[in-house]
């Protein structure tokens, strides 16, 4: 076993496996307002203007989902409720302390036409930049690359931080542990690192559990989870596994896309990704009565193939990340199931040969249906694998090789779909 990856695996699921309160994309520019906000004089912070510009990527995931506590969607509440309220200090948990009247305000702010939002040309796929005007001052915050990276801050045209380019790579590991490791090695290290070790990645189980259960007696969204529930009440639908997951898991996605003021446990900087990692495993844990141990390995399973599987990909992209964070759901649940490591693979190369292609458009209501689409997609592979079928390499993108499949998935990612990518939000500002 390659141990001397294990300590890097553990900071990048420290890094990557973080709370966010809402969407992470407008959360973003949150975080940016609230910064540049910080920067203005006590007494010179009546907001006279905002202007915020952002990627394209970054718009796409912003135009429609939810602001955590507002009641609306968009960059531009998001951006006034951030910098009349916002907490930096907790970065994706910025929203958390807004009041009832900071939204008052800030819809005012958008009914005076006070906020712009635009798309900036850029070549970052992640990229948020927020100028706050009063009647004095201006003040200009720039994220890029990260979330929370806050890589310029500007008070009236003058460079107050600037990161320099080891500053700028902070987030990174300085030796990358997936140049050197395989599906092989993250099972390995999930399945013999002392418990002590991860036992943090039970919070990821603490807030995603209770998004699941604030959706299921909540009104959020399309109430994808509720409808499922109610129809295994008439009779229409059976319950079970299968049912369970795809309610629970749709009903924590429904919570989160819908405003809910829970944090979600998030996976390399989505909470979609963090429930889709997180919910199937927590359901099929319960159904099989999993001790603690097995419930925790099992989580760290899912969470750190999830992110071996996205660090192939860009960030933000035209593919659907709920599905790829579902190839790490359906990790654990092989395991808990009785699988082993090649049946863990079989597993993965039938959800890449099965639901690969499900488009990102945009952060949304209707992003809970592909949460559920994808957990079920994870059910139905894990019980092929453990029956022995599997995708052969000779099937689409599927290789021999799990490892060489997770590339040709990622290459598609980061290849023709970007040329998707651009199409989407071509369709979607059009509409």
């Amino acid at each position: 076993m390659k141990t001397h990856l294990w300590p890097a695996f553990i900071h990048v699921i420290n890094r990557d496996v973080v709370p966010a309160l809402g969407c992470t994309e407008p959360v973003s520019v949150a975080l940016a307002a609230a910064i540049a906000m910080e920067q203005l004089p006590p007494q010179e912070r009546n907001i006279v203007h905002i202007d915020v510009h952002v990627s394209p990527n970054l718009m796409k995931n912003g135009m429609g989902v939810m602001v955590p506590g507002t009641g609306m969607p968009g960059l531009a509440i998001a951006s006034a409720v951030g910098a009349l309220a916002g907490n930096s200090q907790a970065r994706l948990e910025v929203l958390k302390d807004i009041s009832p009247d900071n939204v008052e305000q800030a819809k005012r702010l958008l009914a005076n036409n006070k906020v712009t939002v635009n798309v900036a040309d850029v070549t970052n796929i992640l990229y948020a930049q927020v100028s706050i005007y009063s009647m004095a001052h201006c003040a200009t915050v720039t994220i890029a690359d990260s979330h929370t990276q806050v890589i310029s801050i500007e008070l009236d045209g003058v460079t107050v931080f600037a990161a320099s380019p080891n500053e700028k790579n902070v987030i990174e590991i300085p030796n990358n542990p997936f140049s050197d490791a395989c599906v092989q090695d993250v099972f390995d290290f999930a399945i013999n690192a002392p418990i002590s070790d991860i036992q943090f990645i039970e919070q990821a189980y603490e807030l995603n559990n209770a998004l699941s259960c604030e959706g299921l007696k909540g009104q959020y969204g399309l109430e994808i989870g509720a409808t499922f529930q109610r129809n295994i009440d008439r009779g229409l639908l059976s319950g079970g596994l299968l049912s369970d997951v795809l309610l629970r898991t749709a009903a924590a996605s429904d919570a989160r896309m819908g405003g809910a003021m829970k944090p979600a446990m998030s996976n390399s900087g989505s909470g979609n990704q963090g429930i889709a990692a997180t919910m199937p495993v927590v359901v099929v844990a319960d159904f099989v009565n999993a001790d603690q141990e097995h419930l925790i390995r099992a989580l760290i399973l899912s969470h750190l193939m999830a992110i071996y599987i996205k660090s192939y990909q860009n960030k933000l992209s035209a593919l659907c990340g709920a599905t790829t964070a579902s190839m790490g759901a359906v990790s654990g649940i092989t395991w808990l199931l009785g699988g082993n490591v090649e049946q863990i693979s079989a597993a993965i190369c039938n959800m890449i040969g099965d639901i690969t292609g499900i488009i990102c458009d945009g952060a949304k209501a209707s992003c809970a249906m592909k949460v559920s689409s994808a957990a079920g997609a994870a059910v139905k592979s894990a019980l092929m694998a453990l029956d022995g079928i599997r995708v052969t390499g000779n099937q689409g993108i599927v290789a021999d090789d799990v490892d060489n499949t997770i590339r040709n998935l990622s290459a598609l990612a980061n290849g023709a779909m970007t040329h998707t990518d651009v199409q989407i939000l071509e369709i979607m500002i059009n509409k």
